[in-house]
């Protein structure tokens, strides 16, 4: 969520309706062989022995200075509630990727470690209430205009943390791995990813009653943002239509905070008399959150930050698997069509296919036989995108642990919620130490 966005507000040309169409048309999908990969990770930075207490302010800023004198391949970003983001350039392949970002993340623990302070993967964190940490423009402009239908956008902007996995668009052409059947597939296979993977079921100390309490917030937010286009038709012209129609959360100003219109849509903006520039347009893109973002690439949004140190290896993996294996993606296509059927006019994170997911996670029969076979799929399919033995091991590990048993890590933290104090320990109950990377 933190977008790298200039606050320049020098003079620009502005742009038409008609260029702006064209400009968000001509660059949403960026088509051809599927051959890049990357990962976005996000964590919540705590006290190191007592993970529960999150680092004061004054540290977080000590912290984060130092962070920022390391040689990281992968871009570091901070989230408006502190959490810490670290965003991988593309990879030639899976195992690029995740030797990349598992080095960026041992030279960031072992700085922080040095500091007292360690990272946590949840989707939500569990124990404290939402904390603004970066006083921003940006950020300031957002929490009033999420504010205005309810407490979710604060609780999404401070209190969550995702995986998210960012793929080609695919083909021009039709076929497995052509950009239409991707961007379905995206869509569909989304709510079992949720399911799979949800990992935030606590808020406050308390159980939220939601497997992922995070994507329960996506689908509780303003839907004109956080909302997928129609898909049927053409992926192209949904999103620009998306694009068009969707609020404008503010208009950056010189000084001051920045202001905050109330019902202005994208598309009204250019046909008034002071209309937006091609630099309004790029930011507009960054405030736009739907659960499959189109940037050129696919980016993946949906998934919880997972448990462990590398747990966030296994949703990278398997989806890389699912997606840029055509025979993977035949398979998961086949398995998940008949899931569509549930979803009804609806699109994601509020149809009922995806309301499921992040309520019962895999304890649903459907969403539990549709994750194992497109986990058996992305089995076959990892020693044929180059994964080794120690990624596979970490699949099929997650695999017989939860999805086999029609569990989520999510389920750990209930049974360690309701059986045990959640602030009576220390490590996660998942944390193996075994080094995927090799």
């Amino acid at each position: 969520m933190s977008d790298s966005v200039s606050d320049c507000t020098e003079p620009r040309s502005a742009v038409t309706e008609a260029e702006v169409e064209a400009l968000v048309h001509g660059i949403c999908f960026k088509t051809g062989p599927p051959r890049t990969l990357g990962v976005e990770v996000e964590w919540f930075v705590h006290e190191l022995r007592k993970p529960w207490l999150p680092a004061p302010p004054e540290r977080l800023r000590a912290v984060y200075t130092a962070l920022r004198t390391l040689p990281l391949r992968s871009a570091l970003s901070v989230e408006p509630g502190g959490q810490l983001e670290l965003s991988s350039a593309p990879a030639t392949s899976l195992m690029e990727c995740v030797g990349s970002v598992s080095a960026d993340l041992d030279a960031v623990r072992t700085l922080l470690s040095e500091a007292g302070l360690g990272l946590s993967g949840y989707g939500h964190e569990p124990w404290n209430a939402p904390r603004r940490f970066l006083r921003e423009p940006r950020y300031d402009a957002m929490e009033r205009y999420l504010d205005r239908t309810g407490p979710e956008g604060r609780s999404m902007m401070c209190s969550s943390a995702s995986v998210q996995v960012c793929l080609d668009a695919g083909y021009e052409e039709p076929g497995p791995l052509g950009h239409g059947r991707r961007w379905w597939l995206a869509h569909q296979l989304g709510a079992v990813l949720v399911a799979a993977f949800a990992h935030s079921p606590l808020s406050r100390g308390r159980s939220t009653g939601w497997r992922s309490t995070r994507q329960s917030l996506w689908s509780a937010m303003d839907p004109g943002r956080s909302s997928a286009p129609p898909l049927v038709g053409d992926p192209r012209a949904s999103w620009v239509r998306r694009v068009m129609d969707a609020p404008v959360m503010c208009v950056r100003t010189g000084s001051g905070p920045w202001y905050v219109p109330d019902g202005l849509s994208f598309r009204d903006w250019t046909r008034s008399g002071a209309p937006p520039d091609r630099d309004d347009l790029e930011y507009h893109l960054t405030t736009l959150f739907p659960p499959i973002r189109p940037r050129g690439h696919l980016e993946l949004r949906m998934i919880d930050a997972q448990p462990g140190d590398d747990g966030w290896i296994v949703p990278l993996a398997v989806t890389a698997a699912l997606f840029d294996d055509p025979e993977a993606a035949e398979t998961a296509y086949r398995t998940v069509k008949p899931l569509a059927e549930r979803a009804g006019s609806l699109p994601p994170p509020r149809n009922a296919l995806w309301v499921t997911a992040a309520r019962e996670g895999l304890t649903d029969p459907e969403l539990h036989e549709a994750a194992v076979a497109c986990f058996a799929a992305a089995a076959d399919a990892l020693p044929r995108i180059g994964a080794t033995d120690d990624v596979q091991e970490a699949v099929a590990e997650f695999t017989e642990r939860y999805v086999a048993r029609g569990r989520c890590p999510a389920d750990d933290l209930l049974l360690q919620f309701h059986g045990n104090d959640t602030r009576s320990g220390g490590e996660d109950p998942r944390v193996h130490g075994k080094d995927m990377r090799s």
